[in-house]
């Protein structure tokens, strides 16, 4: 089937003991059991699983096309959960440009559980061979990269941590499952925040990991998500999934958008770059054509005249709303040094958009009004 149709019916079996075609919502926290801890409907507390859970997590695993999905109750959860998995003693390889939470959580704290990190360009075959040791355990991809926007070749880096023993975890939370898939092209783990694509209305949050096999990092994972508590609440779950069925129509219409503006974007003398994949001009943009469907709603701008300038821009616009997060129906902006606070490492003339699915015509005439 294609992935449209997949978005709409995995997950969606009619419930079994009413018919009902809108999945149920099961908010229990505790199930009967028998006398000796009998599980007699195969549940019995919510932090080790609960059916709306589940269910949500068999939808995911069908679209990503994983044996097996954990949801979590955020990203960096979901995130956490797959470091902590590495064994003491092991390595981890982190892009260079990466959501600040995971650099920051690589940074100080698997250190402390004798987990070593190197920082490398992603996009650089030679420089993850260069940053190589017998220790590596686990390659982090983050594919569009937030906020530069740069994408990595999957499959090679698939082949080269394969034959080396190790595994590649991708976030895939700006593609999204709609735009590309890196279980089937090589990867090991595909994690999302759904609280942005997947959720896609700026008001529940999760994360989730889907595996390409049911094996002993799943294991692992689940384990800590049991232990840890960080499971996603069964209403969060229901919200998620009921997402989940529009996903292919709102990505197609965040792309169309995102198109149009960067288009408009690229051709104004204030603005100095413009990051989107979609664009000839970006450095990966024929291997975004391999490995995605289309090419997203997020980009990253520079504006000519550097912070001031950016603030600026950020400060005049109407539609774009200043905020954090993105996947939304709404657009967003944001300057992202200024968020990423004392470590940050993005140029300070960066702004972020999440274009959303307001007309086109509007967003670039906001922005129009904002630069002139």
């Amino acid at each position: 089937m294609k992935p449209e149709t997949v978005f709409v019916h995995a997950g969606a079996e009619p419930d079994a003991a009413t018919a009902a075609i809108a999945p149920p919502l099961h908010l229990s926290t505790t199930y009967r059991h028998g006398p000796a801890g009998e599980r007699e409907h195969g549940y019995e507390y919510i932090r080790e699983a609960n059916p709306t859970q589940d269910r949500f997590e068999a939808a995911l695993a069908a679209i990503e096309h994983g044996e097996a999905a954990l949801a979590f109750a955020s990203g960096m959860a979901a995130t956490t959960a797959l470091l902590q998995a590495v064994p003491a003693g092991g390595h981890v390889l982190v892009p260079r440009d990466v959501y600040h939470g995971t650099r920051a959580y690589a940074r100080d704290f698997l250190a402390e559980r004798r987990v070593t990190t190197d920082i490398v360009d992603a996009t650089s075959l030679d420089a993850i061979r260069a940053a190589w040791r017998k220790e590596t355990a686990l390659v982090w991809l983050e594919t569009p990269s937030n906020p530069l926007i740069e994408i990595t070749d999957v499959a090679a880096v698939s082949e080269l941590a394969h034959a080396r023993g190790a595994i590649v975890g991708v976030d895939s939370t700006f593609a999204s499952p709609a735009l590309q898939n890196p279980l089937v092209i090589g990867a090991d783990v595909v994690m999302h925040s759904t609280t942005k694509y997947l959720g896609g209305h700026s008001d529940v949050m999760g994360g989730a990991l889907v595996f390409r096999r049911r094996d002993e990092w799943h294991e692992r994972c689940e384990a800590r998500r049991t232990l840890q508590g960080a499971v996603m609440a069964p209403f969060n779950a229901w919200l998620t999934l009921r997402g989940l069925r529009t996903l292919s129509c709102r990505i197609e219409r965040h792309c169309a958008n995102a198109r149009a503006v960067a288009e408009f974007l690229a051709q104004h003398p204030a603005i100095a770059r413009v990051r989107w994949p979609g664009l000839a001009s970006h450095p990966q943009h024929a291997l975004a054509r391999r490995q995605m469907r289309d090419f997203g709603g997020m980009m990253s701008i520079e504006v000519a005249g550097g912070r001031e300038a950016a603030l600026k821009l950020a400060s005049r616009v109407e539609l774009f709303t200043n905020a954090t997060s993105l996947g939304g129906v709404e657009s967003l902006i944001e300057h992202r040094a200024s968020v990423e606070g004392a470590h940050a490492v993005s140029p300070p003339s960066l702004l972020r958009l999440s274009v959303g699915l307001e007309h086109a015509d509007d967003l670039v005439a906001d922005l129009a009004r904002a630069l002139a």
